[in-house]
């Protein structure tokens, strides 16, 4: 399964996915890096619109993970709900990893991208 991460919380997401050695109980996972959607301190809407349709098109998507921008969301995460993949905003990309690959455990039978969105709203309403 593949999960899409901002630039800003890369590293962080890379770093927490390796101490989990690459896995979600038995569902291998991979991070994908995302092009920074600001440059040279403006917002690029291209950028952002490139970023969440690269991830809805890819068919083993489970999540993206952004830091917290409200410009940034504004765009993308309509567009990444759209066709049901989760979204979590953190400022930290450890947390926001570690958040996506336990809801991945958690995850009940049928589709993985809809049990784990589902997970993820469970844990909104509880915590």
């Amino acid at each position: 399964m593949t999960v899409y991460v901002s630039t800003p919380l890369c590293a962080g997401a890379r770093q927490q996915l390796a101490r989990e050695g690459g896995r979600a109980g038995s569902v291998h996972v991979r991070a994908v890096c995302l092009p920074n959607a600001r440059e040279g301190g403006r917002l690029s809407l291209a950028t952002i619109g490139a970023n969440a349709r690269r991830a809805t098109e890819d068919s083993t998507t489970v999540g993206f993970l952004e830091a917290p921008d409200p410009a940034t969301s504004r765009f993308s995460r309509p567009i990444l709900e759209s066709v049901g993949i989760a979204w979590i905003s953190r400022s930290s990309g450890s947390s926001a990893m570690a958040r996506l690959l336990r809801a991945i455990q958690e995850a009940g039978s049928g589709s993985l991208r809809e049990s784990v969105r589902e997970a993820l709203r469970e844990t909104k309403r509880v915590g």
